[in-house]
C-alpha cells in the first residue's frame, strides 16, 4: 500500500512543486518538506524557490508573502482558513488611520501581518532581525511598530527606541502562565528558560534567552547545558529534538487546561499530512494578491531581505 507521504513526495516531483513548513506544524508535515524554518528562513527560501507550485504548510500570511515574492508561480495552502491571531489584530482600515494620525513616522510591520499592512509599511521584520531593522532607521527618526506589542516592547527595552506601538499580540505567546511556569521550574531547576519575544514581559523576564524560533534552536545547540524550558509554540520542540537528541527540552505551560499542557497554535494544527495531499492534488486554496498590493508590499519586504543579508 502506498502511503500518504509517497504519494505526496510523488506528486512533489510531478508538478515541480516545493514544500515550505514552518517549525510550528506537525512532525509529519514536517518530514516531508523541502525547508522548515521560521518566517525569516521561510522569507528567504521563497525569494529563491525554483518550482512551477509552492506549497506552503503554514498560515495564511506566509503563503501571501511567499506570493508577493513569486508573482508568476502558484502558491498554495492547505487550509485557507489558517489564519493568525496577530495578523487579524490589525485591520488595514483603522491601521491606515493609525497611521495617518502619526505623520512623519517610519512604520515597520512584524512580518505576522497581511499583504494589505504590508502595502502600507516602509519595513518588515521578522523576530530574527526586528533589532537589526529598528536600529538600522536613524535615532531621531520616530518610529510606527506593528502589530505585536510584545515584541515592540521587547526592542523598546534592547534599544531604548521610543515607538508607538500597535495594540496587537498573539494569543498562543500570551496564553503561557507565569506561576505555572515557576513551579516547573522549581522541579527542573537546573533547566534554562528559553523564550519567544512575542511572549509576556513578565515571561521573559524569567528567560535565560530569548529569541526566535531559529534563533532558539540555534541556542539549544550551541549552549553547554542539558535542559530547557521552551516558551514557544511546543510545535518547535519536534525540530529542536532532532538537532538536539541528547538533551532535554520541556514546553513551558500554558494557562489553558489543554490535552499537552503546552501552548499550541490551532491555526498552524489546521493543516494535515491528508489536507497538503488533497491541496497538491487539485491545487488549491490557491492564495492570491492583487498586483496593486503585492507591488507595495513588495518595498518593505525586499528592504527587510537585503537588510538581512
Amino acid at each position: 500500500m502506498v502511503t500518504l507521504k509517497k504519494k505526496i513526495l510523488q506528486l512533489k516531483k510531478d508538478k515541480n512543486a516545493v514544500i515550505l513548513a514552518h517549525y510550528y506544524q506537525e512532525p509529519e508535515i514536517q518530514e516531508i518538506a523541502d525547508y522548515v524554518g521560521d518566517s525569516l528562513g521561510l522569507s528567504q527560501e521563497a525569494e529563491k524557490v525554483d518550482a512551477t507550485i509552492i506549497l506552503f504548510a503554514g498560515v495564511h500570511f506566509m503563503a501571501e508573502t511567499a506570493k508577493i515574492l513569486n508573482p508568476n508561480k502558484k502558491v498554495i495552502l492547505p487550509d485557507v482558513n489558517a489564519g493568525c491571531s496577530l495578523a487579524e489584530s490589525c485591520p488595514p482600515d483603522l491601521f491606515k488611520k493609525y497611521i495617518e494620525a502619526h505623520p512623519n513616522h517610519i512604520v515597520i510591520t512584524y512580518v505576522n501581518c497581511s499583504a494589505e499592512i504590508k502595502a502600507l509599511s516602509d519595513i518588515v521584520c521578522t523576530s530574527s532581525n526586528a533589532l537589526k531593522i529598528v536600529e538600522s532607521v536613524p535615532k531621531n527618526t520616530p518610529i510606527i511598530f506593528a502589530p505585536d506589542k510584545n515584541l515592540g516592547r521587547y526592542i523598546i527595552q534592547k534599544t531604548g527606541r521610543d515607538m508607538l506601538l500597535w495594540d496587537g499580540s498573539c494569543i498562543v505567546h500570551e496564553a503561557f502562565s507565569l506561576d505555572k511556569l515557576i513551579a516547573l521550574h522549581k522541579t527542573h531547576p537546573d533547566a534554562k528558560i528559553i523564550a519567544h519575544p512575542e511572549s509576556e514581559t513578565h515571561i521573559l523576564e524569567t528567560a535565560n534567552y530569548i529569541g526566535s524560533t531559529a534563533g532558539m534552536i540555534a541556542f539549544a545547540k550551541s549552549d553547554a547545558s542539558h535542559k530547557y524550558i521552551v516558551a514557544t509554540e511546543a510545535g518547535i520542540l519536534y525540530k529542536m529534538q532532532q538537532e538536539v537528541p541528547h538533551k532535554i527540552l520541556i514546553p513551558a505551560p500554558s494557562q489553558e487546561d489543554n490535552t499537552c499542557a503546552c501552548s499550541e497554535c490551532g491555526y498552524m494544527k489546521m493543516n494535515t499530512l491528508q489536507k497538503v495531499y488533497d491541496c497538491l492534488l487539485n491545487e488549491t486554496p490557491e492564495v492570491t494578491v492583487s498586483e496593486e498590493i503585492r507591488k507595495k508590499a513588495l518595498i518593505p519586504i525586499e528592504r527587510m531581505l537585503e537588510l538581512s543579508k
